[in-house]
């Protein structure tokens, strides 16, 4: 892998930052770029290179097109489903404009790159068929936010078939773990992990018996890793190089606080709220595909990962 180049747009947040953090381990020079309107300069691996851009911008096209990289692992985004529903045009600008500037740019690149998306299988299925959700199903996402991912994949299916570009998306489930921002990213497991540490009440919306599929940042990083160099088929259809990143297995609200507690060995009190416009009601997905095309399978258990990510809250609490 010596020699090898990576840039991670916005590898200053939650998951970019452990994607950098894998890349470098995995042997890559690594580029971080990140406008750190939400991501953090303390989340940046200390041997990754900086580049302070927004993502929307002519010198980060610039950069894309003259850095010779190997691999652009594209998370820079607008990630929460709220603030699409408040502000879809915000949303789109970001994830779908953001998402052609680096894919045009690509393009135009003297070292054409692999460009691996950071899509959403939480979002992009919608409730219209019964999970698990596998690659090819129909697709009617709930929120602005699952629109503009399917849009920006749909860009990324054209680049391959025309322009012989390139590209994986991977749909992630749902990604906890260290370093999410319980406030800006609005994660269910950082925001529990912080109100549990605070002795506060565990808010849960609806009824809690909707399903997600929590799968720990760690394994969600090195399928950005595998999907670098794995052998991906021709870029005929949508789907032909979409990968579901999770876990297949179904967790609600409710039982995902029961086994935080478990293993924070505490009990927190439980507070019902109002549903929220644009969740779905079923998540999980079916990962398959993922193992058989890029080797990859999650290894980290949600106990485990649940206490790796309470103990992380505990310590920079303590901090």
């Amino acid at each position: 892998m010596t020699g090898r180049r990576a840039l991670v747009t916005g590898g200053a947040g939650f998951i970019g930052s452990h994607v950098a953090d894998a890349l470098l381990a995995a042997g890559y020079e690594v580029t971080v770029l990140d406008d750190f309107s939400t991501g953090r300069r303390v989340n940046v691996p200390a041997g990754a290179a900086v580049a302070e851009l927004d993502i929307r911008s002519r010198d980060a096209a610039a950069l894309v097109s003259a850095g010779e990289f190997d691999v652009i692992c594209h998370l820079a985004a607008q990630i929460d489903v709220r603030k699409s529903v408040a502000d879809p045009v915000a949303d789109a600008d970001r994830n779908i404009l953001g998402t052609l500037n680096v894919l045009e740019a690509a393009r135009h690149a003297t070292r054409r790159p692999r460009v691996i998306f950071s899509s959403t299988g939480g979002a992009v299925y919608g409730d219209q068929e019964p999970p698990p959700s596998a690659e090819r199903q129909a697709k009617d996402p709930e929120s602005p936010y699952g629109i503009a991912k399917l849009a920006a994949e749909y860009y990324l299916s054209y680049y391959g078939r025309v322009h012989g570009l390139e590209t994986v998306a991977l749909r992630y489930a749902n990604v906890y773990g260290p370093r999410q921002d319980p406030h800006g990213e609005a994660g269910v497991v950082a925001i529990f992990c912080q109100r549990m540490l605070a002795g506060e009440a565990l808010v849960v919306f609806g009824d809690g018996r909707q399903t997600r599929d929590y799968v720990y940042v760690g394994d969600v990083a090195q399928a950005n890793v595998l999907a670098a160099t794995a052998a991906v088929p021709p870029a005929r259809r949508l789907d032909d190089r979409a990968y579901n990143v999770g876990t297949g297995v179904p967790t609600s609200v409710l039982e995902l606080a029961a086994a935080l507690e478990r293993v924070a060995g505490r009990t927190s009190r439980i507070e019902h709220a109002p549903p929220r416009a644009g969740e779905q009601a079923r998540s999980f997905v079916d990962v398959a595909k993922a193992a058989a095309h890029l080797g990859w399978r999650p290894a980290v258990t949600l106990d485990e990962g649940l206490r790796r990510t309470y103990e992380w809250f505990r310590q920079a609490l303590a901090s």
